[in-house]
Parts: C-alpha cells; sequence; structure tokens
C-alpha cells in the first residue's frame, strides 16, 4: 500500500483519513440539507454543514483514488480529473463607433487581451512586459515596464514564474490578468497610464483559483468600470475547507500583505439534490467582480459548488456555467446529464437548470434577452474550456432554447420540446466550428473527403434560422477553420492542405448563400484564437467594410514541409456581393533576443488587425505597421519596431 500512495503521489494523511474516515463520515453525517429558497439555488446553511460536506466529498474522493491505484497505473491527475467539457473562444464585431479594436462575442462586454486603445496610445501586453505606442504624430514607442511588481525576484528560467495573458484599460488604468502556478492564484496587477503615455506599476492583488486558462477563451471581461473573472477552484487540492473560498490577498510591494474572504460559507450555492457522497461535485465555480476604479481594488464574489467539467459563457447581464457530470445524449427522452448555472453579474442569487448533452465552446451560447431565452449548440459528448478540453468535438448535435424562466432552485429541467435535433451532421467528426451571427446558427463539420483519400478531410456547413430551423447544407473542400461576424453576414475561413480560402455566407436574404470567396494559396493562419481577427463597417452599411486576418505562408515548394515564419496581414474589402483584396502589411524584423524573462510564450497569440479612428495598422509581434488603403490597395505608411533592447532581468531584483 505504501508503494501504491509514494508511486500517484497521494499525500499520507488524506490516504489513512479516507481509509479510516469514510465509513465514520457518512455514517454519522446528519443529512445534508442546504438552506432553500424560491428564486434560486440553496446556498450552505452554515460553516459547519459546508465543512462536514468538505471533508466528506474529500474522503470520497480519496477512497476512490486508493481504489483504482491498486489496479492502475494511470496518472494521479487522470484519477481524479472528471470528464472535462468544452469552451472555446469567439469574437464578434466590435463596436464601430467607439475606440474598440477586440474582437467581441457580446456588444459591450470587453475581452481581455493583448492590444488595447487608449486615447492616442496603443497599449501592448507581449511577454511579461506592457508598452505604450504613441500613434498621435505618426507612430513612435513612449514607455515599457515589466509587469511582475517591482522588487520580484527573477525566475529561474522564462518558464518559472507567473504567466501574465490578458489585459484590459479603463480610463487612466491599465489592468493585467495573469496566472501564477507557484502561489496558485489569478494575479491582477495595476498601473497608471499619464497623459503622456508613461506606464507606473500601482498595485498588485491575488485571487485564490486553480488554472484559469484555456486553450481559446478568455478569463477576464470588463462590463463598464467592472472587471468580472470567472474562475475554479477543485477540492482535491486543497485540504482545508474554508482554503477553496474566493478570497483576494493585497500583494503591493511597500503594504502590509492582508487577505480578505470574498464568499463566507453561506455565500456558496449548491445542487439542491447534492450528497456528499456524489462524485460529480468537485469544484468551486467563482464570478469576482472587481470596481478597478478604487483607490483599493475593490471586489465581491459568488460561488457555486458542482462538477469541474465547465464552459462558461459571458452575456451583459450573466455569466452562464455548463457543467456536466457525464457524458449525455442530448436527445428529448434522455436523463439530463448537465446543470446550467447562471450567475447575475448584479451579484443577485445564482440560479440553476438541468439539460442533457455539452456545448462546444463559448460560442455554442447566445442569450437572447429579446425573447427571453438562452440558445445553446449542445452535443453528445464532452470537452470543457480547460485547457486543451476542446479537443473533443463527437456525437450528435441538438440547439436547446431555453426560456430564462425556466432558471430556478436547480430542480427544473428544459423539456423535451425545447431541443431541435440539427439533422444531416456526421457524428463522427472531429473539426468542429459553430456561431451565432443574427437570426441564424451557422455549425461547421469536418468529414470524410468525396475522393475517398483518409489523410484528407472535406468539410460541411450549416446556416440554420433559428427561430423557424430552415436550414441549408453546403458541401466544401476543406474544414471550416474560424467563423465570424461581417456585420448582418458572416464569414468562413476553410483551410485546406496547401491553401486557405475566405467565404462570406449572406444570411439576409430568403435563404443562405454562399457569397463572395478569396483563396490565399501557400497559406494558413496564424492566429486561433478570435481576436486575431476584426471587421469594421463603414458608411456604406453594417455589411460593408475593410477586414484583417493574419496569415502564415507555407514553404516555397522542395523546402521541408514546416511553416516558413513569415507573417502577413492581410486585408480584404467586403462590397455586397465580393470580397476584394489589399494586399497585406508584414513583417520586417527578424528573430532576435527580447531578454525576456517570464512569461515567454504567445499564449494568446502575438498579431492583430487594428482599425481606429479611420486608420489601420497591424500589430506583428514587436512590430506595429500602419497602412492606408490607395488606389484599391493597402500601402504601408510607417513601421515602429519596438523589440526590448535590455534585459528585463536587470529591472527584476535578483533572486535571493
Amino acid at each position: 500500500m505504501l508503494a501504491i500512495l509514494k508511486r500517484h503521489a497521494v499525500p499520507l494523511s488524506l490516504a489513512l483519513a479516507a481509509l479510516v474516515g469514510v465509513g465514520a463520515a457518512f455514517g454519522t453525517a446528519r443529512p445534508f440539507r442546504p438552506a432553500t429558497s424560491a428564486d434560486g439555488l440553496p446556498a450552505f446553511a452554515s460553516e459547519d454543514q459546508f465543512r462536514a460536506f468538505f471533508h466528506q466529498r474529500r474522503a470520497a474522493i480519496e477512497a476512490q483514488i486508493l481504489r483504482r491505484a491498486g489496479a492502475s497505473d494511470e496518472p494521479l491527475s487522470a484519477m481524479i480529473m472528471p470528464p472535462a467539457m468544452e469552451v472555446a473562444s469567439t469574437d464578434a464585431a466590435a463596436d464601430a463607433a467607439g475606440d474598440s479594436i477586440t474582437n467581441v462575442q457580446e456588444a459591450g462586454v470587453d475581452e481581455g487581451g493583448i492590444v488595447k486603445a487608449a486615447g492616442d496610445y496603443l497599449v501592448v501586453l507581449r511577454r511579461g512586459r506592457l508598452f505604450t505606442l504613441s500613434i498621435a504624430d505618426g507612430l513612435r514607442a513612449v514607455d515599457s515596464i515589466d509587469v511582475p511588481p517591482p522588487g520580484t525576484p527573477a525566475p529561474k528560467s522564462s518558464w518559472d514564474g507567473a504567466w501574465y495573458d490578458e489585459m484590459l484599460v479603463v480610463g487612466d488604468r491599465v489592468v493585467v490578468i495573469g496566472y501564477s502556478y507557484e502561489t496558485q492564484g489569478t494575479e491582477i496587477l495595476r498601473f497608471r497610464l499619464s497623459p503622456d503615455g508613461a506606464l507606473s506599476f500601482e498595485d498588485a492583488s491575488r485571487l485564490r483559483a486553480s488554472d484559469y486558462y484555456s486553450a481559446e477563451n478568455y478569463a477576464s471581461r470588463l462590463i463598464g468600470d467592472e472587471l468580472v473573472l470567472y474562475n475554479v477552484r477543485y477540492l482535491w487540492e486543497v485540504e482545508d475547507p474554508m482554503a477553496i473560498l474566493p478570497a483576494l490577498t493585497d500583494e503591493t510591494p511597500g503594504r502590509a500583505r492582508s487577505t480578505r474572504v470574498l464568499a463566507q460559507p453561506r455565500d456558496v450555492f449548491i445542487d439542491p439534490d447534492a450528497r456528499p457522497s456524489d462524485m460529480d461535485f468537485n469544484a468551486l465555480h467563482s464570478v469576482t467582480r472587481c470596481d478597478l476604479t478604487a483607490p483599493r481594488l475593490d471586489c465581491e464574489a459568488t460561488a457555486i459548488l458542482g462538477p469541474a467539467s465547465r464552459t462558461f459563457y459571458v452575456s451583459p447581464e450573466a455569466i452562464y456555467v455548463w457543467t456536466t457530470a457525464r457524458a449525455g445524449n442530448p436527445a428529448p427522452n434522455h436523463r439530463p446529464s448537465a446543470t446550467v448555472y447562471r450567475m447575475p453579474l448584479d451579484g443577485g442569487r445564482p440560479q440553476a437548470v438541468r439539460a442533457s448533452g455539452a456545448p462546444l465552446d463559448q460560442f455554442s451560447f447566445r442569450e437572447d434577452r429579446r425573447r427571453g431565452r438562452l440558445d445553446v449548440v449542445v452535443q453528445s459528448d464532452d470537452g470543457g474550456d480547460a485547457m486543451w478540453d476542446r479537443d473533443t468535438r463527437e456525437g450528435t448535435t441538438a440547439l436547446l432554447s431555453l426560456p430564462l424562466d425556466r432558471f430556478g432552485d436547480g430542480s427544473g429541467a428544459a423539456r423535451p420540446d425545447d431541443y431541435r435535433p440539427l439533422e444531416g451532421l456526421p457524428a463522427d467528426s472531429w473539426q468542429r466550428q459553430n456561431r451565432f451571427v443574427g437570426d441564424h446558427l451557422l455549425y461547421a463539420v469536418d468529414r470524410p473527403s468525396p475522393d475517398g483519400d483518409e489523410a484528407r478531410r472535406a468539410g460541411m456547413l450549416m446556416a440554420m434560422r433559428v427561430d423557424d430551423g430552415q436550414a441549408r447544407m453546403f458541401d466544401l473542400a476543406a474544414p471550416v477553420s474560424r467563423i465570424e461576424a461581417l456585420g448582418p453576414d458572416a464569414l468562413i475561413v476553410v483551410s485546406g492542405e496547401r491553401a486557405m480560402t475566405l467565404t462570406a455566407v449572406e444570411l439576409d436574404g430568403a435563404r443562405p448563400e454562399l457569397g463572395a470567396r478569396y483563396a490565399v494559396p501557400g497559406a494558413g493562419e496564424s492566429e486561433g484564437r478570435s481576436h486575431g481577427f476584426f471587421f469594421r463597417p463603414d458608411a456604406r452599411g453594417a455589411d460593408a467594410g475593410l477586414l484583417g486576418l493574419p496569415i502564415q505562408h507555407y514553404p516555397a515548394p522542395g523546402r521541408p514541409a514546416q511553416w516558413a515564419g513569415s507573417v502577413d496581414m492581410l486585408f480584404l474589402r467586403r462590397d455586397p456581393g465580393s470580397l476584394v483584396a489589399l494586399g497585406a502589411l508584414s513583417t520586417a524584423a527578424g528573430s532576435r533576443d527580447d531578454f525576456c524573462r517570464v512569461s515567454c510564450v504567445d499564449w494568446y497569440g502575438a498579431s492583430r488587425p487594428i482599425f481606429l479612428r479611420g486608420r489601420v495598422f497591424a500589430l506583428m509581434g514587436y512590430e506595429l505597421v500602419e497602412g492606408r488603403e490607395e488606389g484599391g490597395r493597402i500601402r504601408e505608411i510607417g513601421r515602429l519596431d519596438f523589440t526590448p533592447r535590455r534585459s528585463a532581468a536587470a529591472r527584476l531584483a535578483p533572486a535571493a
């Protein structure tokens, strides 16, 4: 037994507690009855009840691990992780009237990104540093600052330390969101941006959390002046039940370190049918809201205890967290295996409803406030937005249209007639994309090549009007890698073996039609995340304007079959009935040492098209290039290389 425990790294104290205490805990525990409420989920009635539930839940987890460890060489992490669920990332046309340069899913809900506009400056987050670039009179690098707080010891290697991935701007404040595996917390760092573009550190806070990172979704949102963060904490990672509660620690250098718990046990909500022995309840999902304008960061949180697998989506009014206990066919007669939580952003009581299946990603959701319902595309397998879990993409598919008044204390469930099977889509497809555009749902899958070549896959696109279910299927030469909104229409990017094709999908007619297309031979997308694309409508109408997308070229024939490494920002003009190529702005900087010492992988990408106040820019790594449309072509008129010239290690305190 000791050899088994050592091999799987199970703490001996926990193992003994599991072996000795499981029967006693379940034999003597009082029945679990959370405090009920007619308007939403029940909450834990007391701290004692919360502690008892936690310890019994932990004991059941440990007992299961020990039972499985005796007959398996599977890693411990695989044993304790439940089936994953799935989330991805999405993009939508930004508000053309403002200075939003981020391709977001919902109007009015900004998403943490790598570049933001602030007056006459672009603020860029890259590889552990912030940069301010002036665009007022030409292009000029103004200032840069290391993201780690002053006095932070230099990490031993570029893989150590925290990872800084997302950035938001509120007034004269720049907010950076990152994650530290050393402290197991989400870092929230605030900087001041002066009128002359100078950056200065303001404060640092750490939010207790497990790894929030998703391969495609974003953890932070900004609604008005309020930061909205979703995070999760797994029960198996802590031994003290109070240590799982959301808490904010002030870690500003020069201040006394202090921690404030943001949600007490009575603020933790749970399924009314939950039992401590239920193996599905393994994670605490939290929504934290912070006033970014407060002199000291002021936050509050709401938490729910449920299954660890999750997909989350943020509307202007609520965060929806879809949790799945087990795979389930989204058929009307199937037993619900999922719980959908609705967590209002005004701090109101969370609500829930039971459902079947699992969404593909956050683009599978649309809160239709006009009709008072939540539309979700569900499939019969599970994925999840944790790290790479979105790679699970198989199973039958249905559209769930769920009235918002169906959400309540979690005892209700979606009805059979709430599901609409999506016929004609192959169940064994792996590459899937989905997106709501206006009143239509677009869903794309891969399928076997018509010529029977198993090494190649073809594609299929379904465009369906949500209200009446009228759909049209399109066969494609290759799978779809991206679906975007082009005003009232859509754009699909089809990535083939040696070329990519951009095709407009016209949705405003009697039925959907494939419209103009533009092929780029010998190239593919260089950015997978939604923020890599942007469409700016112009004065001619919502369906006309400029679009930009970073591409990467394949090597020339005869060269090794690998990416050539050069990145271009491709620009096209979309007119009704046409896609006109304007050319590209290209990177000129070669590979050089940027002296990076922390957060040295561009997990969120490094290239963005930027349309700002009638001007056109391409951010590509450490280069900002400005272009101008002249004579039907995009022409370079300015270039700035802001590669750091000195080591970040020189500005970080030496390691102790």
